[in-house]
């Protein structure tokens, strides 16, 4: 078999073993995530109670894999761009070690305050810093150090790039950057993908082409983006390559 019929034969296994989300093999999904506190619980409420706005909370499957992420990684600092209700935000700051912290940027002071009252319920007030205010310029004033453990981005779509750019260079080695929606409801999968959706299949370009991470989008809700940081003199796929070489 050649390469190239190889590589065909792989992706089609590959097709073959991705699960169409069906809304009961979803609600079986969500069964199998640790069910949300009551402190969670009532976020959601609260948050549904904004109307059609709500759709800009995660999901509660995704922010029970960021809890586990960030127990993993045990982050000294985090920093997240766009708030919102923050059901995300809540979710990092309970996974946090001792000592760490959550910066999250905002805009809306109505939106964040039913934030603030999740957080202070949740007992983890203490690990939030707020910043209100336009997300691009909160992230210029961030000082090198210390260095940024956890990086996700869940924002305005076409401020994704500037956002990144002036993220990468201040995280860490090995550290970690996500990006929501990196899916769009499927559309940035198509070449004439319009508005949001074109601006993500450019950012989600950029990211794959970016020498300085290796990266994988994973169909988690929306999409998430979820990438690492290189060590100095590390390219993408080395590792990869190592083991294939071995």
């Amino acid at each position: 078999m050649d390469n190239d019929t190889g590589t065909r034969a792989d992706e089609v296994a590959d097709a073959v073993k991705t699960v169409p989300l069906t809304p009961a093999v979803y609600a079986y999904l969500l069964a199998q995530a640790e069910p949300p506190t009551a402190v969670q619980a009532r976020l959601i409420e609260r948050t549904g109670a904004l109307g059609k706005v709500a759709t800009m909370r995660v999901p509660h499957e995704q922010a029970v894999f960021f809890t586990l992420l960030t127990r993993i990684v045990r982050p000294r600092l985090v920093v997240e761009v766009g708030t919102f209700t923050g059901y995300a935000t809540l979710a990092f700051a309970l996974g946090l070690p001792p000592g760490g912290k959550v910066i999250t940027c905002d805009v809306s002071p109505e939106y964040t305050a039913v934030a603030r009252t999740a957080w202070a319920e949740a007992g983890v007030a203490d690990r939030v810093d707020l910043r209100l205010g336009p997300a691009a310029e909160t992230l210029r004033r961030l000082p090198p150090h210390p260095a940024v453990d956890l990086v996700f981005l869940d924002a305005d779509k076409p401020g994704y790039p500037d956002y990144w750019e002036t993220l990468v260079p201040l995280v860490r080695p090995g550290g970690l950057l996500l990006a929501d929606n990196a899916l769009w409801g499927g559309e940035t999968a198509a070449p004439d993908a319009r508005d949001d959706a074109r601006a993500l299949r450019s950012f989600n370009e950029r990211v794959r082409a970016d020498s300085r991470v290796e990266s994988v989008v994973l169909p988690i809700a929306d999409g998430l983006t979820f990438a690492r940081k290189l060590d100095d003199g590390e390219r993408p796929g080395d590792a990869a390559r190592d083991a294939r070489n071995q």
